[in-house]
């Protein structure tokens, strides 16, 4: 499996499609981040991969691997990444 593109990459070859300077071209990348975790309370969407959303867990009951002891999990709020169908066809093949 091939290693992930690390963030001097992704810049690269974005300044290299754009004609941009690789400085801009991560500035862009480094705004990109900035503006998606302001507002990810209220959903952020890249067009193309996905969106940002901010999702309220229950509370339930786990299990401590260890010991197999019972345990509470507390309700919380977490982030997840739902990817975009254009992003699964493009990257899995269309049915």
């Amino acid at each position: 499996m091939a290693k992930a593109l690390s963030k001097s990459q992704i810049a690269a070859e974005i300044a290299a499609k754009s004609g941009l300077t690789k400085k801009a071209a991560t500035e862009i990348l480094a705004f990109i981040a900035e503006l998606a975790y302001k507002n990810a309370k209220n959903t952020f969407t890249l067009p193309g991969l996905g969106k940002l959303v901010l999702v309220n867990r229950k509370a339930r009951l786990g299990r401590n691997p260890a010991t197999g002891e019972t345990i509470q999990i507390k309700a919380k709020r977490v982030v997840k990444f739902r990817v975009a169908k254009a992003a699964k066809d493009a990257i899995l093949g269309k049915k």
